[in-house]
């Protein structure tokens, strides 16, 4: 790269540090570090103001107090499109920012790229959330990723859902750029003063469970496994921001039938610093990633990064991060085709969920065994230099140039 001009990226996204709560917020700020050495890099961002060279945030118009939420995003989106002036390529990150991108591809006269981290037909339960915003959240993604000069799908499943989800895409545009994970950050750390803290107990099993509590992640799911876990495994849930009242209700609920039944129910609702998370996750004797919709599943990385087995579905991009027998296991599912992934058989997928985890549980050495694989194909798969270079190709193949 040193022999051509830098070009100017701007990255368009809702989540940046110190303000992440998801897998798309992780890699936005990953790439963009990993991005400084090959580019001049802005990041647009939503939220408080940021410190940070090069990095705006912004706040939601006041005229728009108290509107929906999604016609909130959009005003966010067009400042966000304003201050991109002067780029050479814009860069999009879910729906909450493609608006963002692709006004500022026709304002500024610059090739515009989206990443796939999810895809809007694909969560038709966010209306649950949104109300009637889900129809300007699915018009917002379909104008932009209709309309992109290169999309990224986070994996091969994800760009199969993109082709699948908006058929006028021509597939040469769709190009398969895999999520990273810092395995210098993301390491095993045996000290215990976090599980301590957290009343996890590194004597007993423990089954650990990180994400947001959404339809897609699949959290019911494993409540409902766990009562098939042996009595002496704890259960760790670093589990908050429900996306409805009526998903938070059931989850309280079937946790606290739980926490009836047997000890060493664990339940974090707060978001964890990182370096706590990693000590969790090191000392977990399985992560499980229960959901019906996901793209790739960083997540799944962060745990093998930190040699734990891994027990997820078998859905989306998750294949192509966990290797079935080698670095975990991977659940059979049988899923609806109206777009929300549930179970056919939601009893059969219970079933298959909680005799993945009891194999797993059952046999500490390959466990331990699954860890050391995991963490080696992490480190040897997933970096983020290499997430970097191939995205920079992107930028290239549609033309931009500084």
């Amino acid at each position: 790269m040193t022999d051509v001009p830098r070009i100017r990226v701007d990255l368009l996204t809702r989540e940046y540090p110190p303000e992440v709560y998801g897998g798309a917020g992780v890699h936005v700020e990953y790439l963009a570090r990993e991005l400084r050495a090959l580019a001049d890099v802005r990041v647009h961002c939503f939220g408080a103001p940021r410190t940070e060279p090069g990095v705006t945030a912004y706040a939601e118009p006041a005229g728009l107090a108290g509107a929906n939420a999604a016609l909130r995003t959009m005003g966010v989106d067009l400042e966000m499109a304003a201050g991109c002036a002067g780029t050479d390529v814009v860069h999009s990150h879910t729906w909450y920012a493609n608006l963002a991108g692709h006004t500022a591809k026709l304002l500024h006269g610059v090739p515009h790229v989206v990443t796939a981290h999810s895809l809007e037909p694909l969560r038709p339960w966010k209306a649950e959330q949104l109300g009637g915003g889900y129809a300007l959240s699915s018009w917002c993604e379909r104008t932009a990723v209709e309309s992109a000069d290169a999309v990224i799908a986070v994996s091969a499943g994800m760009r199969q859902d993109v082709l699948m989800a908006y058929p006028a895409v021509n597939p040469d545009r769709v190009r398969v750029v895999h999520n990273g994970i810092d395995t210098a950050q993301y390491a095993p750390d045996h000290g215990t003063d976090v599980v301590d803290r957290l009343g996890i107990d590194p004597s007993r099993p423990s089954v650990v469970y990180v994400g947001r509590i959404t339809r897609q992640k699949g959290l019911p799911y494993l409540l409902r496994a766990a009562r098939e876990l042996p009595a002496d495994t704890q259960l760790v849930l670093l589990a908050g921001a429900p996306d409805t009242p009526e998903i938070a209700a059931e989850v309280e609920s079937l946790a606290a039938e739980l926490r009836a039944n047997r000890s060493g129910v664990v339940w974090v609702a707060e978001m964890l610093p990182k370096h706590e998370v990693i000590q969790v996750l090191t000392h977990a004797t399985v992560f499980v990633c229960p959901s019906v919709y996901e793209p790739m599943g960083i997540v799944n990385l962060e745990a093998m990064a930190c040699e734990t087995a891994v027990v997820a579905t078998a859905t989306g991009g998750i294949p192509e991060v966990v290797a079935d027998g080698e670095t975990g296991l991977l659940v059979p599912i049988e899923q609806a085709g109206d777009g929300t992934g549930r179970p056919l058989n939601p009893a059969r997928f219970v079933a298959d969920l909680a005799a993945g985890i009891n194999e797993v549980l059952a046999d500490p050495a390959r466990a331990a065994e699954f860890g050391r694989a995991g963490r080696r194909r992490a480190v040897e798969h997933f970096s983020w230099d290499t997430v970097a270079r191939r995205t920079v190709e992107v930028y290239r193949s549609v033309g931009a140039a500084g």
